[in-house]
């Protein structure tokens, strides 16, 4: 296999890895929730769902980091994350503000898959030379 033909596989399986990690955690939430005794409303994602997703995204850019190069895995992982979570804001946003969380994403995205994609190709490299 050429390095080209890994680089674009390994692209396409952390792309879908990634949507189907969304997906998995919070793609299936539709609705916010509203305390009975504050008022308050909360959603539409509950603490436990972003904190699967963060560490299954975490444990797709350490593979990924292994597999192909970080100068691939953050920016797939990132547009990739992104788009899956814009798509379903923009559909059931009315305000707008779904661009500034799509942002928020993209930037928590990049970061997140940088440090650990490159983290563990750096590691990786130590450990074979």
């Amino acid at each position: 296999m050429t390095k080209t033909t890994r680089t674009a596989l390994g692209g396409l399986l952390l792309a879908a890895a990634t949507v189907g990690a969304w997906w998995a955690w919070l793609g299936w939430e539709s609705g916010y929730t509203v305390d009975p005794e504050t008022g308050a409303t909360s959603g539409p994602y509950a603490v436990w769902q972003v904190a699967g997703a963060v560490l299954t995204l975490i444990v797709i850019a350490a593979v990924g980091g292994w597999f192909v190069s970080p100068w691939v895995v953050a920016p797939v992982m990132t547009v990739a994350f992104t788009a899956a979570w814009a798509v379903r804001a923009a559909s059931t946003d009315d305000t707008g503000l779904w661009a500034v969380g799509a942002a928020l994403v993209a930037v928590g995205t990049a970061i997140g898959a940088t440090v650990v994609g490159g983290g563990v190709a750096l590691l990786r490299r130590r450990r074979a030379g």
